[in-house]
């Protein structure tokens, strides 16, 4: 392949990635099983670009490689189960509970932001509760269905929460 049609192919590759990104806004809005069906499907095939298409034009390229700033930030995640949670012992769950569902929003929310807000509204309460204990009870919520979610609440750049409608 020539440098010129390498240089095509990534340009295309870019107006792709953007297009994915409206896609993935526009999936957000559907019912939360197809929510979660379509998100992990748009999920390989932006996978399938990066890693079958654009790594290899760029090994053979690397000058092709995007700026530092357009490189995708790390994936913020956790594993952590909400059974190996600790609480504080000034708090419970039904008062965390409150605290989060009065943060969320009827509009969806990156999880990596809900639960930096989160925390700091913790803090004034004077609770210590991590960003990955907050992950934790949020898929807590999302599977007794008291709240919205989308995307793999274990990768909180990649999934998002709202209040239920």
């Amino acid at each position: 392949m020539k440098r010129e049609q390498a240089v095509q192919i990534i340009d295309h590759l870019r107006d792709a990635f953007k297009a994915m990104e409206k896609a993935e806004r526009a999936i957000a809005g559907l019912a939360k099983e197809e929510r979660l069906r379509f998100d992990d499907l748009l999920g390989e095939v932006v996978l399938d670009l990066e890693d079958k298409l654009l790594l290899p034009i760029c090994e053979q390229y690397p000058d092709l490689l995007p700026p530092e700033e357009e490189v995708r930030p790390p994936l913020l995640c956790s594993e952590l189960p909400w059974s190996e949670v600790k609480l504080p012992s000034s708090a419970t769950e039904d008062q965390l509970d409150q605290i989060i569902l009065s943060l969320l929003k009827s509009r969806w929310q990156k999880t990596a932001m809900f639960v930096t807000t989160a925390e700091k509204r913790f803090k004034e309460l004077g609770w210590v509760i991590s960003h990955e204990a907050t992950a934790a009870r949020l898929q807590v919520l999302s599977d007794l269905d008291r709240i919205e979610s989308v995307g793999d609440l274990g990768y909180w750049a990649n999934s998002e929460v709202r209040l239920k409608d």
